[in-house]
């Protein structure tokens, strides 16, 4: 069974697509599992709309606490063994799925996949074609810890992960990084775009970032001490 975790907010505009381009690759007893952080646009309508329409999604109440907690809350509820994370304004390319699940098939000690991704504008017209090569990811726990690379929009992990990275940590600078770090080094990059990640104004997450230098060293010096605390705990 495959757990596919979507966070939503306000994100009527391109939702349509990216639930649709999913749903096509689900089997009947996978499933969708969206958390909307109390959307006040048409959003909740639209996913209502898709749970009374199909079996597989799964429509649950977000935290409101932001995007890291939405998505939280969404993997707590997975029930699959293998986990994908969604974004609301992407496009899945038909093979995402198929060819994410092969890796994991064939190498039973790898713990997450990433698919590398297409840049698009907002009308999905191709800006970069690697997100990986435009980024310079790879794999490697230092490498990550200053530059991530472990993009969420192109990651799945296996269940028994969710041991190790729930509870998500205060004072985390994102959730994808926290998952690829805990994963270490049973990571593999699938250097093949199966993903449209599409660019836009509303974007929750920006390719460029105007974090300060001080504010970077704070966050790594957090996300360290809670790696540490995991780790020893695990």
């Amino acid at each position: 069974m495959i757990s596919v975790c979507m966070a939503t907010f306000n994100g009527e505009k391109y939702l349509e697509a990216q639930i649709d381009s999913i749903l096509k690759q689900l089997q009947p007893t996978d499933e969708l599992i969206v958390s909307d952080d109390g959307s006040t646009d048409t959003t909740l309508q639209l996913l209502q709309n898709y749970q009374a329409a199909d079996l597989r999604v799964r429509l649950v109440a977000g935290p409101k606490k932001g995007l890291i907690r939405n998505f939280e809350n969404a993997i707590k509820q997975a029930r699959g063994e293998i986990i994908f994370l969604a974004d609301q304004d992407d496009v899945w390319l038909p093979e995402k799925v198929a060819a994410m699940v092969a890796v994991f098939r064939e190498q039973p000690q790898v713990q997450v996949v990433i698919g590398d991704l297409t840049v698009t504008d907002v009308e999905l017209h191709p800006l970069e074609p690697s997100f990986f090569q435009m980024k310079q990811v790879k794999t490697g726990f230092w490498r990550n810890i200053w530059k991530n690379g472990y993009i969420g929009a192109g990651m799945a992990f296996r269940s028994q992960l969710k041991e190790t990275i729930l509870p998500f940590p205060e004072k985390l600078p994102m959730h994808d990084m926290w998952i690829g770090l805990l994963a270490e080094p049973d990571i593999v990059l699938l250097r093949r775009p199966l993903t449209l990640y599409r660019r836009h104004g509303d974007n929750a997450s920006e390719l460029q970032t105007t974090t300060s230098l001080r504010q970077k060293i704070s966050w790594r010096f957090h996300l360290i001490l809670a790696l540490a605390r995991r780790k020893k705990r695990w």
